[in-house]
């Protein structure tokens, strides 16, 4: 340990853990301490910047509450969820997209047909599919969780200091006998990831923009098949070629529809829609 010198450091600190040989923690492990060693020799890293970024580590740990996860939000923009996404995305199965920065776990449950607007101004859409297996069989009982924007781009959860519900503009479907799901709600708009904090700093260090593409967020789970996380986006809408957080997949793009008068829905649905898209999901088996 004397004779350590930058070269020989990173093999000491990796023998100074007594990790499982073979085991998974000690493949990641190792692997990380590697990069970081490597990033670190290769930058020529100063004690400035050292401190710099361990205070943005800081400072992202220190705004974040259980309602807004800083880190997620920076994994988001430097591409690191889209990348775990597509890694684990199974063939046949629907892509994964970003979890954001606002979910909570224990959204309400709702009927299908229900509305989740709350009354809010905007466009009223039908939302509707069917969640099946990779072989194209129905999935009854799937459930749906869904967040999202309203009409202004603003998440309710963002809004508690001023009345708003942090449980509005979300809920849990579960899907009927054949493994549909429907419901309507308002039609969200694109929006700017939170630009208050040390990932909004970095955004505008680095001469980027920090708007998302509109889009709904999904959990789909299903018993014995690999749950999604993912996003639904829209035709035509803005930031499709440009999302801040790299979300948006070509599979995840819906066509949205004007309804007429004329159209008669099979749903039973609390409130009569201005348009409507369709968004099957597919979930893979476990293992």
């Amino acid at each position: 340990m004397r004779e350590i010198n930058q070269y020989t450091l990173t093999e000491a600190v990796k023998s100074s853990f007594r990790t499982e040989e073979g085991s998974r923690f000690k493949f990641l492990l190792e692997n990380f301490i590697d990069h970081l060693h490597d990033f670190t020799r290769e930058a020529n890293l100063t004690h400035e910047e050292w401190m710099g970024i361990l205070n943005f580590l800081y400072d992202c740990g220190k705004i974040s509450t259980p309602e807004r996860h800083e880190f997620i939000l920076l994994s988001d923009v430097l591409g690191f969820s889209a990348l775990v996404d597509m890694i684990n995305t199974r063939g046949g199965a629907t892509e994964g997209s970003n979890l954001g920065p606002f979910y909570l776990d224990d959204a309400p449950q709702m009927r299908l047909g229900a509305d989740m607007s709350g009354g809010r101004e905007g466009a009223t859409v039908l939302v509707h599919g069917q969640v099946r297996d990779t072989l194209g069989n129905p999935l009854p009982g799937a459930i749906v969780d869904t967040w999202q924007a309203d009409s202004a781009g603003t998440y309710p959860i963002q809004e508690q200091e001023r009345g708003q519900d942090k449980y509005d503009l979300r809920a849990k479907f579960v899907a009927d006998e054949k493994g549909r799901y429907f419901y309507t709600t308002v039609l969200p708009k694109p929006y700017t990831v939170p630009y208050d904090g040390p990932v909004g700093r970095l955004l505008r260090a680095g001469n980027r923009h920090a708007w998302r593409a509109a889009h709904l967020h999904y959990i789909v789970r299903a018993a014995g098949m690999r749950a999604i996380t993912t996003e639904v986006f829209f035709e035509n809408t803005e930031y499709l070629d440009n999302d801040a957080v790299f979300g948006v997949r070509k599979s995840l793009i819906a066509k949205i529809e004007p309804v007429r008068k004329s159209d008669v829905f099979e749903y039973d649905l609390e409130k009569r829609p201005d348009a409507k898209f369709a968004f099957d999901f597919v979930l893979a088996p476990e293992g």
